[in-house]
C-alpha cells in the first residue's frame, strides 16, 4: 500500500469528511452498539455543521488517506484548548484514526499514526494521547504495539449509553 497519499483536509471537504466519518464509525462500532444509539451519534457527531466547524478550528487538523482517488481513512488531531480532555499545551490528542473496513490490516492506520507523530513532533509536543473504547481490543493492541500506555479513563457517550474509554499516551523524545 505504498501508493497511499495523505492530504490535509479543508472546510470545502466537509461533505467528504462527513461521509468517511459516518461510514468508518458505523463499520467499527455498529455490531457492538444499539441501532438507535448509533443513529443518534452519527446524526449529531457527524452533522455537516459539526464537521465543518472541526475543519475550521485552528487548533484541530484533519488528514485524509487516499488510494486511487478514494478516501480510505482519516486522522483528526487536537491541540491546545481543542483537546477533548484538557491536557497541557505541549500535548497533542489523536482524536480519531479511522480506516474503511476493506483496508483494515493493510497498514493504513499505521501510516496515519506515523503522520500524527510527525505533526506532533514538529509542534514540539512532549506527548501524544488518545482515548480508546475499552471494548475495542484491536485498537488497544495497535496503540500498545506503538508504545502507548494507559494513564486514565473517561466516559464517552454514544446516544444514551455511557461507555468507558481508556486514555493512553506516548511520551515523545525531545
Amino acid at each position: 500500500m505504498t501508493d497511499i497519499q495523505i492530504t490535509k483536509a479543508d472546510p470545502s471537504q466537509a461533505p467528504l469528511l462527513q461521509e468517511i466519518g459516518r461510514q468508518t464509525f458505523y463499520e467499527t462500532f455498529a455490531d457492538s452498539n444499539a441501532e438507535e444509539n448509533m443513529a443518534q451519534y452519527l446524526e449529531e457527531g457527524f452533522s455537516l455543521e459539526k464537521v465543518r466547524t472541526e475543519l475550521e478550528n485552528p487548533e484541530a487538523s484533519i488528514y485524509f488517506a487516499w488510494l486511487d482517488g478514494q478516501v480510505i481513512g482519516y486522522l483528526k488531531l487536537n491541540f491546545g484548548d481543542s483537546q477533548t480532555e484538557k491536557q497541557n499545551a505541549q500535548a497533542v490528542e489523536i482524536e480519531r484514526i479511522y480506516v474503511l473496513k476493506d483496508f483494515l490490516g493493510k497498514k493504513v492506520g499505521q501510516i496515519l499514526f506515523e503522520k500524527a507523530l510527525e505533526i506532533a513532533k514538529s509542534a514540539k509536543a512532549t506527548y501524544v494521547w488518545l482515548g480508546v473504547w475499552e471494548e475495542n481490543p484491536r485498537a488497544i493492541r495497535f496503540y500498545a504495539k506503538n508504545g502507548f500506555v494507559p494513564f486514565d479513563k473517561h466516559i464517552f457517550r454514544l446516544g444514551d449509553d455511557e461507555q468507558t474509554d481508556i486514555l493512553m499516551k506516548l511520551t515523545l523524545q525531545p
